[in-house]
């Protein structure tokens, strides 16, 4: 991301930052999907500086689920050129948007409510030292609600304005 553009952050980057009295601290939390298989654990939270709130969660992929990815063509996830997306060592990282999520306080559980295992399988990770962009945002948010793909086009204020950002 462009360091002048940026309005994303993780929030263990923001010492002024902490989650709210009235929600739970997610991080370190086991993500499972739909049908409660393992996708990994909320390793941060990715914050809207801008909005003052969570926006991703920060998935550190299940070692199971990297491994089940590994031959399969990702086509989900391809640049403007039309190549394959491929994925490259330390590629073990996925954003969730927090309104696509309920969260067990109970349990320390948060559960992907309405995506399922195939589809985090084939969604594209990234490499926390290399963070990620708004093109690696609309193709999640593409792999996550094939449906409503058009709908992530706009690059405007109003894109995490939606209710796949609403928090909990």
């Amino acid at each position: 991301m462009e360091n002048k553009d940026r309005n994303l952050y993780r929030l263990d980057e923001l010492s002024d930052y902490k989650v709210a009295s009235n929600y739970s601290d997610v991080r370190g939390w086991k993500i499972v999907d739909a049908d409660n298989r393992t996708i990994g654990k909320i390793d941060n939270l990715w914050v809207n500086k801008d909005m003052q709130r969570v926006v991703y969660l920060d998935v550190n992929v299940d070692k199971a689920l990297i491994d089940d990815s590994k031959n399969e063509i990702h086509d989900t996830i391809a640049n403007e050129n039309g190549r394959e997306f491929m994925y490259r060592d330390g590629d073990s990282h996925l954003i969730i948007p927090i309104g696509s999520v309920s969260i067990n306080k109970d349990t320390k559980i948060v559960m992907a409510n309405s995506i399922g295992y195939d589809t985090f399988r084939k969604t594209g990770r990234y490499n926390t030292q290399q963070n990620f962009d708004r093109n690696y945002e609309k193709a999640v948010m593409r792999s996550y609600y094939p449906n409503d793909e058009s709908r992530f086009e706009n690059d405007d204020e109003a894109f995490y304005n939606r209710r796949e950002f609403d928090g909990h």
